[in-house]
């Protein structure tokens, strides 16, 4: 009897352990809002950012097909993931945004260092 039991215990505990994991469904809109971010931001366009974006959504596919073989905290860990590459993208399209402004900001003082210098004023 009591081998019984014993070989019932595990089999128990481990059904109850299977489904404890609830359905990330906030994980996966937070994923998918950062993704979503950042491709309105213009991802697509930088190299780097695109890729980053690129393994967001697959991440966030495999991420639903997980939740649909209720492999729950394996979707969860996919949307840590996907959403933390969401947020690269957004801020490698930001940096290079960044890069543009600068550089139009050094031009723009060019320009005008030099209309001041062709007007007669001096340093």
């Amino acid at each position: 009897m009591h081998k019984l039991a014993l070989s019932i215990i595990p089999i128990v505990f481990a059904a109850a352990c299977g489904g404890s994991f609830p359905p990330p469904d906030q994980r996966l809109t937070d994923a998918e809002s950062a993704a979503r971010s950042a491709s309105e931001l213009g991802a697509e366009s930088d190299p780097g950012a695109s890729l980053s974006l690129k393994l967001a959504t697959e991440q966030i596919a495999q991420a639903k097909s997980a939740m649909s073989a209720d492999d729950n905290e394996r979707a969860d860990s996919l949307l840590i993931r996907a959403k933390a590459d969401a947020e690269l993208a957004i801020a490698q399209t930001r940096e290079k945004s960044s890069r543009a402004d600068k550089q139009r900001a050094v031009q723009d003082s060019a320009d005008q260092r030099a209309t001041n210098a062709g007007e007669g004023a001096s340093k």
